[in-house]
């Protein structure tokens, strides 16, 4: 059984940290992608950041400079280092993994999703 479970959510004051974290299991994710997406109330899912299984990395423009995405491939694990959070930042994050080399992750190619966790971002 595959899974992707995240971990580290939660509240948060404006300007505030948190750091997620996502444990893989049930097979090897050599040769995969692994990253983060996202999914506001109301709106629609949207890409956070990726790193690839060579290293590359890539983060949407809306958290650059704010949010940092870092892998460990021997343990399966994926974390995002969220600083400076603002209340757009608010949503449900889903950790994800996709067969591919490139760094860059597209929504239709996910191979496995996690369950998704809450972060919420307010005074």
């Amino acid at each position: 059984q595959v899974q992707l479970v995240e971990s580290g959510g939660g509240w948060v004051q404006p300007g505030g940290s948190l750091r997620l974290s996502c444990a893989a299991s049930g097979r090897s994710f050599e040769n995969f992608a692994m990253g983060w997406f996202r999914q506001a109330p109301g709106k629609e899912r949207e890409f956070v950041a990726t790193k690839g299984w060579l290293g590359s990395t890539s983060h949407a423009n809306s958290v650059k400079g704010r949010f940092t995405i870092s892998r460990d491939n021997a343990k399966n694990t994926l974390s995002l280092q969220m600083n400076n959070l603002k209340p757009e930042d608010t949503g449900i994050y889903y950790c994800t993994a996709a067969r591919t080399l490139r760094a860059t992750m597209f929504e239709e190619e996910v191979d496995y999703w996690g369950q998704g966790i809450q972060v919420t971002v307010s005074s």
